[in-house]
């Protein structure tokens, strides 16, 4: 039996369950892909799997509801798959370890995948059932959103009949999303010269931020771990040789840092001078996130004297002003909504390899100039250290449409069941709605799902009672006739 077995509705919470059993984070898609082919082919409903792994399904409508416009579902089956250090979870292979406290959900050790399971927990929850009632269902299922939209951009939808689209993306229950930024990813590789150094050899950690998602969190000015790893290499190559071994930070380009490790090999007569720097920068660093990141570390260890491989001192400054001067976090606001962010960019992955140093950016804009400026920039801050930028995964926006026969019918039906408005608000983090909007003519579409925070990390929880309401509100606006 289940963890989740007990709550109703019984059968959302059961898929959501079965599919937390299934590996599929990012690029790890084919399990969950034939999961949903599996389930379409034993009720018999028509399906498409394409080559990417992107599943669609379609469920013919009830009795009486054959004249209704057609209902796209719509969500993503890959998730931002991350486990704290001690977690003995393999993320590609194994399942998560789901458990309930109170009112939330949560994986033990990792993160949950709520976004965006409960969108195929929904939809399988609505395919399954023969008591529903609802026009004809087209169900959009992609893979890779979290990495670039892949699946959304390369997927066929000339099938589809519908015009309405309910994405089932959203983390925050009584917002219906109507407009969202648009995005791309910037990859940054600079090649570095070796050198064999002699001295000591000290494991750097830059650890207890809160992190998140970078679309979402990024206004509240949470502490990059990979930008506060670039501070302190900064202040060290101002004082001594320094020679950079390795760098490990960040799981994803679109999800706020919360740790970086490095290995940075100085002389031995500059040991103390060493501890002082980093001491000065962690007491600087911790003043300033007191507020934002209460809980950030930096620490240091020596691991060993000796010879080691590692990156020629003064190519060590040149990536520490390389990664001091990009930048980072919010870029602008937007004048027409406020308190809505209108730029930024994160700095989400940063490594050190035998190809050299990379840094891996998600920049995200409402306004295309705006994306292509913050671009350049990042191009431009790379010229100068003699790095190269690859751009991809680039999308466009979701514009709000003035005209929408959904919107109106879904707010009118939420005031009616919960005696009050939602809010109708657009979103900086990006959805695949414009993508998609550009495949399917005059798409009028709204996002919308339960309550979840902390997405993309360890501490990721979803709502049981907000799972619920959604649920009952979803099945009440599939029931609810135009006429």
């Amino acid at each position: 039996m289940g963890v989740l077995s007990n709550i109703e509705p019984r059968k959302v919470f059961y898929y959501f369950e079965e599919i937390t059993k299934i590996p599929r984070g990012s690029g790890n898609v084919d399990r969950i892909s034939n999961y949903l082919v599996d389930f379409a082919k034993e009720r018999k409903l028509f399906y498409i799997q394409d080559a990417w792994k992107n599943v669609i399904i379609v469920k013919e409508a009830t009795p009486g509801y054959e004249k209704e416009p057609t209902v796209i579902l719509q969500g993503h089956m890959d998730m931002v798959a991350v486990k704290k250090p001690d977690c003995d979870i393999d993320l590609k292979n194994d399942a998560l370890r789901v458990a309930v406290d109170g009112d939330k959900i949560y994986a033990e050790g990792t993160s949950l995948g709520g976004d965006d399971g409960i969108a195929i927990a929904y939809a399988l929850a609505i395919l399954d059932s023969d008591t529903i009632r609802h026009p004809r269902l087209e169900v959009i299922i992609t893979v890779d959103e979290e990495v670039g939209m892949d699946g959304a951009r390369e997927i066929d939808l000339s099938m589809l009949q519908g015009h309405r689209m309910l994405n089932l993306d959203s983390e925050e229950e009584g917002i219906f999303l109507t407009s969202c930024a648009g995005g791309a990813r910037v990859d940054c590789k600079m090649p570095l010269q070796k050198t064999v150094m002699e001295g000591i050899a000290y494991e750097v950690i830059v650890s207890g931020l809160l992190g998140g998602h970078s679309g979402v969190e990024i206004h509240k000015e949470r502490g990059n771990s990979n930008c506060l790893f670039g501070r302190l290499l900064w202040k060290l190559v101002k004082e001594m040789p320094v020679g950079l071994a390795t760098v490990n930070g960040g799981v994803a380009d679109n999800a706020i840092p919360r740790e970086t490790k490095a290995v940075l090999v100085v002389n031995g007569e500059n040991s103390a001078v060493f501890t002082e720097t980093v001491d000065a920068a962690a007491a600087g660093i911790a003043a300033e996130l007191a507020t934002r990141d209460p809980d950030f570390k930096l620490t240091v260890k020596e691991r060993m004297k000796g010879s080691f491989n590692c990156v020629k001192p003064e190519d060590t400054a040149k990536a520490a002003a390389f990664l001091l001067a990009l930048p980072n976090g919010v870029q602008g606001m937007s004048a027409d909504m406020p308190g809505l962010v209108e730029t930024s960019l994160n700095l989400g992955i940063l490594k050190y390899d035998e190809e050299g140093l990379s840094a891996y950016f998600s920049v995200r804009s409402s306004v295309e100039s705006a994306k292509e400026a913050v671009i350049d920039r990042v191009k431009a801050a790379a010229e100068l250290a003699g790095a190269g930028c690859r751009i991809s995964g680039d999308y466009p926006g979701w514009k709000y449409r003035v005209d929408s026969p959904l919107r109106e019918k879904m707010v009118a039906l939420y005031e009616k069941m919960y005696g009050e408005k939602p809010k109708v608000e657009a979103i900086h983090a990006g959805l695949e709605c414009g993508i998609l909007g550009s495949k399917i003519a005059d798409l009028d579409c709204v996002s919308l799902g339960p309550q979840m925070n902390d997405i993309h990390t360890t501490e990721e929880t979803l709502s049981i009672s907000s799972t619920v309401r959604v649920w009952e509100y979803l099945i009440k606006l599939l029931e609810e006739k135009d006429c």
